[in-house]
């Protein structure tokens, strides 16, 4: 018995989507080890990393903002150092619990300008900038070390949309 036309169709539908599904989806520039800025809580990097190594509170135009730092054994695999920063000024109110913006500090070798390129893409450059840098207006910057090579930082923000340059004046 033969199948039919259809069946065929179908059974290569199904193994497309099967193979699709096995290719890695570049990572969105906003998150990193689970933590999305201007969505994860406190409480979704506490139970992910456990305590901060230190916890300071600071007032950022007016409202409460805390910090939470990770570093040495408690900072994540590969890492120096995370710093994380909470409280965003949301449509809803200010949400001291949400994580505003989180800084990565990998150890050397851990990131380089090809992995980052292989993990978020083609990035924005900024000009002018001293360190070559990549900007991610998905929310992502990240500082690269002298020779362009190195991540020396890596900057997780909620998306940040380019504006295009104002038009000049007329003369």
């Amino acid at each position: 018995m033969r199948a039919s036309g259809g069946l065929h169709a179908a059974i290569a539908l199904v193994i497309g989507v099967l193979l699709l599904s096995t290719v890695p989806a570049p990572a969105r520039a906003g998150e990193w080890g689970m933590i999305v800025a201007g969505t994860s809580v406190m409480q979704d990097v506490r139970s992910r990393y456990g305590e901060p190594t230190r916890i300071t509170v600071q007032k950022v135009e007016a409202r409460d903002s805390t910090q939470w730092i990770y570093e040495g054994a408690q900072a994540p695999v590969g890492m120096t150092r995370m710093t994380l920063d909470f409280g965003l000024l949301t449509p809803a109110g200010y949400r001291p619990e949400i994580v505003r913006s989180f800084t990565l500090q990998p150890k050397a070798g851990i990131f380089t300008r090809t992995t980052i390129v292989n993990g978020w893409g083609v990035p924005r450059v900024p000009p002018g900038s001293g360190n070559p840098m990549f900007f991610y207006e998905e929310g992502l910057l990240v500082a690269f070390d002298k020779e362009g090579w190195m991540v020396e930082s890596m900057t997780f923000t909620p998306p940040q949309p380019h504006q295009p340059d104002p038009a000049p004046a007329p003369r």
